[in-house]
C-alpha cells in the first residue's frame, strides 16, 4: 500500500541544517527536470511582479522571497516541512518509531517543485502551486505529468494507491485505475450529500494515519481498504473502470 499525498500550501522552514542534498532524494532520475522547475521558480520569484505570477498575496512576499534562495536554505524532512490541516491530523509526530518507519516508506508527496518525495527526504520550505504556469516550464501538472509517471512506475507496480490527493494535484499523474482509490469526504444532512474541503484535508489525514497506525496487514485491495475505513467511518466503494479509478467515499455527519 501506497499513500499520495498533496504537499500542504503553508510549509514550515527549517531553522538551521545543511541545504538539500540532491543526490539524497528519492526517485533521482526527476533531478534534471527538478533543476529545471527550481531555476524558473528562482527567476519568477525574483521578477518585480513575483507575487502576481505566482497568484499568491502580499503576506506571502517572504515565502515569495525565499525561492530565489533555495539552493542554500535549510533543508528539513518532508513530514516536518509540509504543515497545515491534513498533515496535523496524520500527526507523524506522535507516531511509534515503528509507524514512522511505515510512514516514510508509504507515503509519497507529489510535488510542485520536487515532482515526487517520500516523507524522509529533506527539502527547503518553498511557496508553488501545482497550478502555476513557469516560463520555460509551462503548466506545472502537465510538466510533471510524464515524468512522475516513468519514475513512479516501477515503485507502484502491484501497489494499492490510497489517492489523499486534491484535484489540482491529480492532475500531475493518474496511475493506473485498477490499483488506484480516490479519497473522497462527504457530510450527508437528511439524504442529502455535501462535498466538502477544510474536513475533507482533515478525514484524509485521519484516515493515512489509520491506516499506518491500525494493527494486522495493510490493505491490498480496493475492498480491503473500504474495510479498513469502516472501522472508523462510515464509507462506501464505488467501483472504478478501465479508465477511472475508484472513489471510497467517507460520510460525515453534518
Amino acid at each position: 500500500m501506497l499513500i499520495l499525498l498533496p504537499p500542504s500550501e503553508g510549509k514550515t522552514p527549517a531553522v538551521q541544517g545543511e541545504a538539500v542534498d540532491w543526490t539524497a532524494l528519492s526517485f533521482p532520475g526527476l533531478n534534471t527536470y527538478r533543476a529545471k522547475v527550481l531555476e524558473a521558480l528562482g527567476n519568477v520569484s525574483a521578477h518585480r511582479d513575483a507575487l502576481a505570477l505566482l497568484g499568491v498575496g502580499a503576506s506571502l512576499s517572504a515565502d515569495v522571497e525565499r525561492n530565489t534562495r533555495l539552493h542554500t536554505e535549510p533543508a528539513a524532512p518532508a513530514h516536518q516541512v509540509y504543515s497545515g490541516v491534513l498533515y496535523d491530523a496524520l500527526g507523524y509526530q506522535s507516531l511509534t518509531a515503528a509507524q514512522r518507519r511505515r510512514a516514510d516508506a508509504s507515503v509519497l508527496v507529489i510535488s510542485a517543485l520536487w515532482g515526487a518525495i517520500r516523507f524522509a527526504d529533506r527539502v527547503p520550505a518553498y511557496r508553488l502551486s501545482m497550478a502555476t504556469s513557469l516560463p520555460d516550464v509551462g503548466r506545472l501538472a502537465s510538466f510533471w505529468k510524464p515524468q512522475i509517471s516513468e519514475a513512479l512506475a516501477a515503485e507502484t507496480e502491484g501497489e494499492l494507491l490510497v489517492d489523499c490527493r486534491s484535484s489540482t494535484y491529480s492532475a500531475a499523474w493518474a496511475p493506473p485505475p485498477a490499483q488506484t482509490v480516490a479519497v473522497n469526504v462527504f457530510t450527508e444532512t437528511n439524504g442529502v450529500r455535501k462535498v466538502v474541503s477544510h474536513f475533507a484535508k482533515h478525514t484524509r489525514g485521519e484516515l493515512a494515519r489509520h491506516l499506518l497506525t491500525r494493527r494486522g496487514v495493510a490493505p491490498r485491495t480496493p475492498s480491503q481498504l473500504l474495510k479498513a475505513t469502516r472501522e472508523k467511518w462510515d464509507a462506501e466503494l464505488v467501483e472504478g473502470t478501465a479508465r477511472k479509478a475508484h472513489a471510497l467515499n467517507i460520510i460525515l455527519e453534518a
